[in-house]
């Protein structure tokens, strides 16, 4: 196994759920054991921890902790985060997140693959980054969305050919 880009990077995840945090703790340690995790479980604590502090990824549960509010300091502070949601899991939802530049939208049944979408976060920019994930969750966001769901939220990404 090739060392993950996660190794020695500073990684906060901010959800209101314990057992999400522990998940994406055990999964990241597992395959970057030398990177700074940190978490948050309220809105208040996770802003004093972007205002304060420095973070390569951010990952940000969307309900609960107001995470598009998180968002817009997280990206304002230029820190590439991704969104992770159950709730939220609609194209408006996605659609923000691209919109508000997050660099990834991913739900929580896909926890156990958060690692390569981490590393893709670090690995790609903006727009490269998100044909990446589309790509990979397609048929996944075929199956939870609408079929139209590329045409309405306008993630055309398969027409973003400059980025290949």
């Amino acid at each position: 196994m090739t060392e993950s880009i996660l190794n020695g990077k500073r990684i906060l995840a901010v959800d209101d759920e314990p057992d999400v945090l522990s998940t994406l703790e055990e999964e990241i340690l597992g395959a970057a054991p030398s990177c700074k995790f940190e978490k948050a479980t309220t809105y208040q604590e996770a802003v004093k921890k972007l205002e304060s502090q420095t973070y390569d990824v951010v990952v940000l549960d969307i309900m609960g902790v107001r995470g598009f509010d998180l968002l817009e300091l997280a990206v304002s502070r230029n820190f590439k985060v991704a969104m992770l949601t159950a709730h939220a899991l609609n194209p408006d939802a996605l659609k923000r997140s691209f919109e508000m530049k997050a660099r990834a939208y991913l739900p929580k049944e896909k926890l156990g693959e958060v690692v390569p979408f981490l590393e893709d976060v670090l690995n790609y920019e903006y727009l490269p980054g998100w044909k990446r994930l589309l790509e990979k969750m397609k048929g996944f966001f075929d199956n939870k969305f609408e079929s139209d769901w590329e045409k309405k939220t306008g993630l055309l990404w398969q027409e973003w050919h400059k980025w290949d």
